[in-house]
């Protein structure tokens, strides 16, 4: 049978603390809040290295959040004995969550300390490329072309071969043009020449190239090769491209699809 006074008495007393503890709680979450809204205004706070920030903030809020959680777990009462026990009876299923996460910050630290990205680089590792966004203290967050969020595991990007494409400022266009035995080696070149000279994001120096790369099975293979700013990759490579192909087009000289020569001997 519920007895109405053991209801009354715990609710005069734990209730209470019950009570605060939940408040203190809400209020908690919602100075942290306000925090990052100040950090975010403070002129010193953004003048710190992007990269460096966003692994602060993870940092920070982690930080803040524990304590606001044990201040609240405290004032209801509970004997932090009490918490330590519980989850120490759960480490097992504690220690399998926490792995994942405990790995991903300590690849966050390697990406700080070893800095092989920055904050609006273009990378690629393994099938994923982008430009960076934030680096947090478990996730680097990525924002593709296409303008999709990619959010990574630090730990994936500490053991895969990152390709940055930003870090040395420039990179090499190499375009390869395909074309019949019987064209003249001159003619193309000259033809590729003067697309490569339209082409406004393509550097001076080292001085742009037209070259025959490859006699191939059934065409002459010419590569244009010249160099850009990387923010300029995308769209050098393809100006090239498409105006290659509607110059040669319209010198005559044709692209040949894969010719096999087949001779029938008879006996």
């Amino acid at each position: 049978m519920i007895n109405l006074e053991e209801i009354r008495l715990f609710l005069a007393t734990q209730g209470i603390n019950l009570l605060r503890g939940i408040m203190v709680l809400v209020i908690g979450f919602v100075i942290v809040h306000w925090v990052f809204k100040l950090l975010d205004r403070s002129q010193k706070y953004t003048r710190i290295d992007p990269t460096i920030r966003g692994f602060l903030d993870n940092l920070i809020r982690i930080g803040l959040y524990i304590i606001v959680i044990l201040t609240a777990v405290s004032i209801m009462g509970i004997p932090m004995t009490s918490v330590i026990t519980l989850v120490a009876s759960a480490g097992v299923a504690v220690s399998l969550a926490v792995q994942g996460a405990l790995t991903n910050l300590v690849g966050g630290v390697m990406l700080l300390l070893l800095k092989p990205i920055k904050v609006g680089e273009f990378i690629k590792a393994g099938d994923i490329e982008g430009i960076v966004k934030r680096i947090g203290a478990f996730y680097t967050e990525l924002s593709t072309p296409d303008n999709r969020f990619i959010t990574v595991p630090n730990s994936m990007l500490t053991n895969t071969a990152i390709y940055n494409n930003s870090r040395l400022g420039t990179r090499r266009v190499d375009i390869t043009f395909s074309v019949s035995y019987q064209a003249d080696i001159e003619q193309v070149k000259a033809v590729l020449t003067e697309v490569v000279n339209r082409c406004e994001t393509v550097m001076p120096e080292p001085a742009p190239a037209v070259l025959l790369n490859e006699c191939g099975d059934s065409s002459l293979k010419f590569v244009i090769r010249v160099w850009t700013q990387g923010m300029n990759f995308r769209s050098t490579n393809l100006f090239l491209l498409e105006e290659g192909k509607k110059a040669l087009d319209s010198a005559g000289i044709s692209i040949p699809y894969p010719q096999l020569d087949v001779h029938l001997k008879q006996d």
